[in-house]
């Protein structure tokens, strides 16, 4: 069997280190926004090059906070992308605000930067795109059309943790960057978590205090905030992996040039990587017609795969009301075609070998 993601084989790799942060956070007797999670969020800080990060529960509430933290409410408009987690969306549909859908494009399936100005009204407040799979989206022309609009920029950098655009780390362009520490992602604890990212003193306060309850001050409230606070075992995992996260990467771009390599089927289109970015492989994503039949021959040889996304969000029950989209007919198209593959730091040559040849070799 070879699976999406092999969290045992990491977790063989870094046990001694793993375990040792573990019982140690143990015998603190210090669980929740201790020195553990104020050592993680100085690590990630520095790392990206940034003034501020903020650790909450997970990475919907990131997307959340951020957007409290941008002043998004009741009835404001926010252009996204209709490819992606529903976290992206649902976020903005919970403040009452109104998720604006614009199409991708085909080859990065990022946001179509030609696509936004159109989609903006007087209501418009923010845009938030989405680094999908690991490509960053085209954030040059999206900071300058929201500069131009007076807009908030919010990056969705879930799947994208060490993905840089022009030399700079994703998360450090807009207003906020927004990470998830999900297990299966390139950055993952063993349980939920998240991150967000500011150079804003304001918005950093305003993060803190939401992520609390609303209070600086203990059983002192300044506004209606939430229970989102990474715990400090989390946060002892992930110090270790950061220690790592460089390598990582390192081997899911290794993986996916091997995958390009002994990929040979004329009608499966590989991942593309845009000139001045630096794509991390969340996923490696082809795009066949002939993807039922690809899957099948996966799931026969005991290979898994799987459909990220099979629905985009503008044609979800949920957002039947309350939603604005034009054209997304290339969004429609990927859903249709799109299967990733197996992908992560320690697959090994032999099983991408493997899984290639099921590809390859279906009618």
């Amino acid at each position: 069997m070879i699976p999406m993601v092999d969290l045992v084989r990491q977790y063989g790799e870094l046990k001694e280190d793993i375990d040792r942060a573990v019982q140690a956070v143990l015998q603190s007797g210090h669980f929740i926004l201790g020195p553990t999670v104020s050592y993680l969020e100085e690590d990630i800080a520095r790392y990206h090059g940034i003034a501020h990060a903020v650790g909450v529960a997970n990475g919907t509430d990131a997307l959340r906070l951020a957007l409290r933290a941008c002043k998004i409410q009741d009835g404001d408009e926010v252009i996204t992308t209709p490819f992606t987690f529903i976290a992206t969306a649902e976020v903005v549909a919970e403040l009452r605000a109104i998720p604006v859908f614009v199409d991708i494009r085909p080859d990065t399936y990022t946001i179509d930067v030609e696509k936004i100005e159109q989609a903006i009204t007087p209501r418009t407040k923010a845009v938030m795109p989405v680094h999908l799979f690991g490509h960053p989206a085209d954030m040059d022309p999206i900071c300058a059309i929201a500069a131009q609009h007076h807009l908030s920029v919010i990056e969705d950098c879930a799947q994208a943790f060490g993905a840089e655009y022009k030399g700079r780390k994703v998360g450090t362009f807009g207003d906020c960057g927004c990470f998830s520490f999900f297990p299966s992602k390139n950055l993952g604890g063993y349980g939920d978590g998240g991150m967000v990212i500011t150079n804003n003193d304001d918005a950093a306060a305003m993060l803190r205090m939401l992520r609390n309850h609303g209070s600086t001050t203990k059983y002192y409230h300044s506004a209606l905030g939430y229970n989102s606070r990474l715990d400090e075992i989390q946060a002892a995992i992930l110090r270790v992996k950061m220690g790592e996260i460089d390598e990582f990467n390192r081997r899911r771009r290794r993986n996916a040039a091997l995958y390009a390599d002994y990929l040979r089927r004329a009608d499966v289109i590989i991942p593309f990587e845009m000139a001045d970015c630096f794509h991390v492989y969340h996923q490696f994503t082809i795009r066949s017609e002939s993807r039922e039949a690809i899957a099948e021959e996966l799931r026969k040889e005991e290979i898994a795969s799987a459909v990220y996304y099979p629905v985009p969000l503008h044609r979800q029950d949920v957002f039947r009301r309350g939603v604005s989209y034009a054209d997304c007919s290339v969004s429609e198209m990927c859903a249709r075609t799109v299967l990733s593959l197996p992908m992560f730091p320690e697959l090994r040559e032999d099983e991408i070998q493997r899984i290639c040849g099921v590809v390859n070799a279906v009618m």
